[in-house]
């Protein structure tokens, strides 16, 4: 059997190892076997082979695993939209109360929104701080 053959039948194990540990510990080396054996392909010698495997491994582990590691631990959810609005400050510009009456916030960026208090039977005055909790369709809840 072909040298290249072997390197990529490797590589292919190795492509299915990692899908199946998902540590993207597997993927360099796979990245190494099919580089080895697109060299093997055209007529390199075992030595050169291993050689480009292991210096491709060992590039894409260090360089690339610790990229790919840290985009596993940032967050899956991104909040989009007036949903991202939550948490933020802004400062009431018009007197927030939580009856009919709707009062307005600032926010830092100059946006203002309608904002009623979070909490029944409170009233926030006008140059108050206040954090949004929650969005309601176009008016933010306001403690």
């Amino acid at each position: 059997m072909d040298p290249w053959v072997i390197w990529t039948i490797v590589a292919i194990v190795l492509v299915i190892a990692e899908m199946v540990t998902l540590s993207f510990f597997l993927a360099p080396f796979a990245g190494g076997a099919f580089l080895a054996a697109l060299v093997s392909a055209v007529g390199a010698g075992t030595i050169l082979a291993w050689a480009i495997f292991v210096i491709t491994a060992l590039v894409l582990l260090l360089v690339l695993r610790p990229v790919a590691r840290s985009h596993v631990k940032t967050s899956a959810r991104i909040r989009k939209g007036s949903a991202a609005l939550v948490g933020r400050q802004a400062i009431v510009v018009e007197r927030v109360v939580n009856e009919n009456a709707v009062g307005a916030i600032r926010l830092s960026n100059g946006e203002v929104w309608t904002a009623r208090c979070y909490e029944h039977g409170y009233a926030i005055e006008v140059g108050e701080h206040v954090e949004i909790v929650e969005i309601r369709g176009a008016t933010a809840l306001v403690v």
